[in-house]
């Protein structure tokens, strides 16, 4: 643990007036959810434009379903760990402002956090791609833990609301996010390797708006060159001490 690194991104939070924190897999990698892009990620033993795009979702619906049944398990089984704990607390002391997001699996809600811009969907509810019906997810776990692909009473799939490949980004969540991050004074960067557009861009939008940038993140990412802080460590050591630093108040992780 870089504690001199760690003291200076507390100092940073200390004369913040608004603080946005970008997430990414590396934050749920605590609570047993894989990532995508790691050396263990999922998108080294599939190819991603086969499985999880848009276009061969409706062409192939089971072979989706079969990729995703056994993250969805895990994602359900997943609880919040320290980190999501950590930006709870620094919601609480209404020093951050907002979470933006790449994960889809709540965890982050589920710690107590509220503002939450989740970039890349969720699992709460699935729709038609042709009529755009709406229904939660749980309704649908039998029948996607059975093998069979849900289709709508229209006939055609029910797809999670994530964003696959070649997929947009959910309306107006990503104005949100780029607002959010030209109105702060510190943008933490936690457990993301910057590598999916457009999400990456967002630290270089608050940088060119007077952002100050801390990065917690076990490997390297563009952006490190131009942080006022970056922690090569798991963000859920890292996390917990940074707040504790920067709100003098000891984090209790909380269970839920």
């Amino acid at each position: 643990m870089d504690w001199a690194e760690i003291k200076h991104a507390a100092d940073l939070l200390r004369n913040a007036r608004s603080v946005v924190a970008l997430t990414g897999a590396g934050v749920s990698t605590p609570s047993g959810i894989p990532d995508f892009r790691g050396p263990e990620g999922a998108w080294t033993r599939v190819d991603p434009s086969e499985v999880a795009s848009l276009q061969n979702f409706l062409r192939n619906p089971r072979a989706f379903y079969d990729w995703f049944r056994p993250l969805l398990d895990r994602v359900l089984s997943a609880a919040p760990n320290a980190a999501h704990y950590a930006l709870a607390a620094l919601e609480e002391q209404n020093v951050l402002k907002a979470i933006i997001t790449q994960n889809f699996d709540g965890l982050h809600q589920r710690a107590g956090s509220r503002e939450v811009y989740e970039l890349h969907g969720h699992l709460r509810t699935s729709t038609c791609p042709e009529c755009e019906r709406q229904i939660p997810t749980r309704v649908l776990l039998p029948k996607i833990r059975r093998g069979d692909p849900p289709r709508c009473s229209c006939g055609h799939p029910l797809k999670p609301d994530v964003v696959l490949f070649d997929e947009m980004l959910p309306r107006g969540l990503y104005w949100l996010a780029r607002r959010a991050v030209e109105h702060a004074d510190v943008i933490i960067v936690a457990g993301t390797s910057l590598e999916v557009f457009p999400v990456n861009e967002l630290p270089a939008i608050g940088l060119r708006h007077g952002a100050k940038l801390i990065i917690i993140n076990t490997g390297p990412t563009y952006m490190d060159g131009r942080a006022e802080a970056v922690i090569r460590t798991d963000v859920a050591l890292a996390l917990p001490q940074l707040v504790e630093q920067a709100t003098g108040a000891p984090l209790l992780e909380r269970t839920r």
